[in-house]
């Protein structure tokens, strides 16, 4: 079957649940589909987020750069104004790959207007979740502890430092960083009511994070073990900083990206005008989304389609989305999750193996596939194409061998149905889903590589998630024409690159399978 070509130069790679679904395994494949076409992909754009966003791409971990790091051909690795990003960050990915044989250096564009993090935003970040344990006495939102949500809060307080201003003078730069931590430690203290002890228990954390995720640039030599201690940062007194040697060691890691930093919009305005393609990598997902999902569970930043135009700094215009997803539900942290498998249940301790956070390594939680999240992810973000991943952890094995769930609405105690996900938190924590059941199949699909080939179940559960996505954006049986409808591109059945199904027919026949 050959599925229409992208209906757009840029192509959006967005999440439709709560993240983890790996958008990273997605940009080799539309990199390969266009390679032999005049729109070939020339870039690669990290849109949102930061450095809490990890991301898997043929086989290599990563949080900052761009997943296109990987396709040696796409010759441009772009951050967008609506990232922040610490640029020892930068630096702590880009040398090690650049030691691997991949080329960053000479690819990557910082945007002038993306936003620089730095320790001062990990402390508050410490400090907020400590303060709702330790002051409000709730559960911990499970954040990243890597500065994102303080660093998104200086662009809306008007407290930025952005990339210009490693191209300007060092005493400036030196003025807003001091301005910027002053602020802080006086938040830490008097705000956060963060413990002397605990406040300096904060980098102790922060280097055994750094050094357990730059281990293997340890050993290899690439960085020095001190490269990741925090404590050299620690002032003489309580609530104190080495402010010297934070300067220094910020201000050394932006001048050496001096030549990375420019304009984001023109490079591509100018690749676009030239036929080329350009992928937009999102973090997170759209349930994390700021404004659309669930406070305090959400990101940041804007996780969807839109914000691709914020941060490239280009007029809207038509653009290609991807939705990405799994054929089951994970989440990490604190949230409503009501699909979650009983944790008694076969399958649970078999995709828990599977599960684990990229940035953090928190065990995830693992629950059925949810039609009604992903099915208004289409009705009010919108998508062209699908791609399902992990197919393939689902097979029988064990004492696994029943059948799967779709949820295709929730329900109240009353017995009042939604067919959408409630915009208040209050009554979405009060609904269990209505599910569907689907045989399973006892077949290893791990080495198939057509539809066709897939067990009988397998099609059946595949077409079933499609049909369930559809009935909830549109309502059961109200589709729009079959051109309109969005298509199943990619089935991923393995974690390898290779691993991939991309014959799915054709939703509108898709469907149809009972």
């Amino acid at each position: 079957m050959s599925l229409p070509s992208f209906s757009s130069q840029l192509i959006a790679d967005v999440g439709i649940s709560l993240g983890d679904e790996g958008k990273g395994r997605l940009i080799p494949e539309i990199a390969e589909e266009l390679a032999h076409s005049p729109h070939r992909v020339s870039v690669v754009l990290k849109v949102n987020g930061g450095a809490n966003s990890g991301h898997t791409a043929a086989g290599i971990k990563l949080n900052l750069l761009p997943s296109g790091v990987v396709e040696r051909e796409i010759p441009h690795l772009a951050i967008g104004s609506g990232v922040v990003a610490d640029p020892r960050k930068v630096h702590w990915e880009a040398r090690p790959l650049e030691a691997r044989g991949f080329q960053v250096y000479s690819r990557l564009l910082v945007d002038e207007r993306t936003l620089v993090s730095d320790l001062t935003h990990r402390l508050l970040d410490l400090a907020w979740e400590d303060y709702r344990v330790n002051v409000l006495a709730e559960e911990p939102r499970g954040s990243t502890g890597r500065g994102i949500t303080p660093a998104y809060q200086d662009e809306v307080g008007q407290w930025q430092i952005t990339y210009a201003d490693f191209l300007g003078s060092r005493a400036e730069f030196t003025r807003k960083l001091a301005q910027r931590a002053d602020r802080a430690l006086r938040t830490i203290q008097h705000v956060c009511r963060v413990s002397p002890e605990r406040f300096a228990e904060f980098f102790s954390r922060l280097t055994a994070a750094e050094q357990r995720a730059n281990a293997e640039a340890i050993e290899t030599g690439i960085y020095a073990r001190e490269e990741f201690d925090f404590s050299r940062f620690l002032g003489s007194g309580p609530f104190s900083l080495n402010l010297e040697a934070l300067v220094a060691v910020y201000w050394e890691a932006g001048q050496a990206l001096t030549r990375n930093i420019g304009e984001v919009r023109e490079l591509i305005l100018n690749e676009t005008a030239a036929g080329r393609s350009v992928i937009g990598e999102f973090g997170q997902a759209y349930w994390l989304d700021k404004r659309h999902g669930f406070s305090p569970n959400v990101t940041a930043s804007h996780t969807y389609t839109p914000e691709f135009f914020e941060s490239a700094g280009i007029p809207v215009q038509p653009i290609h989305t991807f939705g990405v997803a799994k054929a089951y539900d994970t989440k990490v942290g604190t949230h409503t999750f009501l699909t979650e498998m009983d944790p008694q249940h076969p399958l649970t301790d078999i995709l828990k193996k599977l599960e684990f956070g990229t940035s953090t390594g928190r065990q995830r939680m693992v629950g059925w596939f949810d039609a009604v999240e992903k099915g208004d992810a289409l009705r009010y973000g919108g998508f062209q194409d699908l791609m399902i991943n992990k197919a393939d952890a689902l097979t029988h094995s064990g004492a696994w061998n029943g059948d799967l769930l779709i949820a295709i609405a929730y329900e109240d105690a009353s017995g009042r149905r939604y067919q959408h996900v409630p915009r208040n938190e209050a009554i979405r924590r009060t609904l269990r889903p209505v599910y569907t059941r689907h045989p399973g199949w006892s077949t290893d699909i791990s080495q198939v590589r057509s539809f066709k080939d897939l067990p009988g179940n397998a099609q059946r559960y595949v077409a079933a998630m499609m049909r369930s996505i559809l009935d909830v954006a549109y309502g059961i049986g109200a589709r729009p024409g079959a051109s309109q409808l969005p298509n199943l591109r990619y089935l991923g059945v393995g974690p390898n690159p290779s691993q991939i199904i991309k014959d799915v027919p054709a939703t509108a026949d898709l469907v149809e399978l009972r």
